[in-house]
């Protein structure tokens, strides 16, 4: 039996100052001003277009994403806030997050947005060395970087993060342990650490940098794993960490399957239906045609053969065990229409097994497409 899943809600806002050359998110260089008041009406019209999908149900978290959400003013964010909170129920205890960069005049905009209802802030620093901030187009320094993450601290938010990359150009073993240092020095309850990739259609993808070898960046896995656990933090997905009690909210809704609203420029989202239906909707990418009042772009329907695959895509990046009741739960099909490949799994040693729950093992980590396939 379908069982609906927690809702959250994400919030696209799709400027920059500029476009990084490794970012494949929709994000688009601004001209001009932020359009702040015209483009908050139209992500509460896109929200009251979708608001007959969810019926009242209560949303749990709340995700303010981008480009750059921090250049929305903080004036524009109550508008927006209230605004939703008036279309939708939000929970009392709703972890609401927004994306910020470094930059000094949004680190200043911080205790308007607190005033307005973010309480977890997560802050795009990406390294602390000042060459490698330039060579991947930030436009922020290690000053301002910390400067923002002392501000998050002493406004006593819920939690804060800081987004920190490693395998950078050119980057040594040393290099990336050390802004890892900085960032622990930081004491942020949340910590996402993570590779960088580089994505097609992006300036590093057509003029690629030379990055570590596998060798090189296997060794800043495992050595920044070592100063992360001993520093308190747990890994509990592929790419972040947290203090005991800190995990994103919003995130582990996502990887467990659970339901998102999804709106503003190229915002993604999922829902399911009372009588068993999941929907996947895609919003207008380009500010153009969304604030001509164009905001579905294209939405398709999860079919029960599709549903197993998509939901262990989304479940094996976190390492936490997983109870089977889930699966049955959220996608609506039965444990034995996957045992045969579950077995296989169990087989190859990618997973283990109790009678409630199953857990990705070390080698199903580092096998994940090879485990993943066998759901296809």
């Amino acid at each position: 039996m379908l069982k609906l899943p927690p809702l959250s809600l994400y919030i696209h806002i799709p400027w920059c100052v500029q476009k990084c050359p490794y970012c494949d998110f929709n994000s688009h260089a601004l001209r001009g001003d932020v359009p702040h008041q015209e483009y908050v009406d139209h992500l509460l019209a896109d929200l009251k277009t979708d608001l007959p999908m969810v019926n009242d149900r209560e949303v749990t978290t709340i995700f303010i994403g981008g480009g750059t959400p921090s250049l929305l003013s903080s004036q524009a964010m109550q508008q927006l806030l209230d605004g939703v909170r008036a279309l939708l129920p939000v929970s009392p205890q709703a972890e609401i997050t927004m994306e910020a960069n470094p930059g000094t005049v949004e680190a200043d905009r911080f205790s308007g947005y607190q005033q307005a209802g973010i309480n977890r802030i997560s802050i795009g620093v990406q390294s602390f060395s000042p060459d490698k901030l330039a060579r991947l187009g930030r436009i922020h320094g290690p000053d301002e970087a910390k400067r923002a993450a002392h501000l998050a601290a002493n406004l006593g938010l819920r939690s804060f993060n800081l987004d920190l990359m490693h395998g950078l150009p050119n980057q040594s073993l040393d290099e990336a342990l050390d802004d890892l240092r900085q960032a622990i020095a930081l004491s942020p309850p949340h910590l996402s650490w993570y590779q960088l990739t580089i994505e097609p259609n992006t300036s590093f993808g057509s003029r690629p940098p030379v990055l570590p070898d596998d060798d090189a960046l296997w060794d800043i896995f495992s050595q920044g794993h070592q100063l992360l656990t001993a520093a308190g933090y747990q890994q509990y997905e592929t790419s972040a960490y947290a203090k005991p009690g800190y995990q994103c909210q919003h995130n582990l809704n996502y990887w467990r399957f659970g339901d998102y609203l999804g709106i503003g420029c190229g915002a993604h989202g999922k829902i399911t239906f009372e009588n068993g239906r999941i929907l996947r909707t895609v919003k207008t990418k380009h500010p153009r045609g969304y604030m001509q009042g164009r905001y579905l772009d294209k939405q398709n329907q999860v079919e029960n053969e599709d549903r197993p695959f998509e939901f262990f895509m989304n479940r094996f990046r976190l390492l936490e065990m997983m109870p089977k009741q889930d699966f049955s739960n959220f996608t609506g099909l039965s444990e034995t229409s996957i045992r045969a490949q579950i077995e296989q799994a169990l087989a190859a040693g990618y997973l283990s097994e109790t009678a409630t729950h199953w857990q990705i093992t070390q080698k199903g980590k580092l096998f994940l497409n090879s485990l993943l396939e066998l759901f296809l």
